[in-house]
């Protein structure tokens, strides 16, 4: 479990192998990011946000909390969410993480 602190939230993320999803609590509710694995990546498939109760940085924080775990990991990732994809064209510091001769 990894806990980073914002200005009101901590976001304890938690990876549920058995779901293959990255998950943390916000108010009561489940925000999720989905994913697939093979050999050395991982593919973020969906990214999953209670709508009412989060807000763009919250799933900007979850989204870098969740890619510093696979950095330590030492494992590429893919993004085929869009919100994911819109996040890494965003923050180019992230390209790095992509498999070799992709590009977003």
């Amino acid at each position: 479990m990894r806990t980073i602190s914002n200005l009101m939230d901590k976001i304890n993320v938690t990876d549920n192998a058995f779901l293959r999803q990255f998950e943390t609590e916000v108010q009561g509710e489940l925000a999720k990011i989905e994913y697939a694995q093979q050999e050395r990546k991982i593919f973020l498939t969906k990214l999953v946000v209670p709508k009412l109760k989060c807000t763009n940085d919250f799933s900007d924080a979850f989204i870098k909390e969740v890619l510093s775990i696979i950095a330590e990991r030492n494992i590429s990732m893919m993004p085929t969410s869009p919100e994911i994809v819109r996040f890494i064209r965003k923050n180019k510091r992230y390209r790095s993480m992509l498999p070799i001769g992709v590009r977003i």
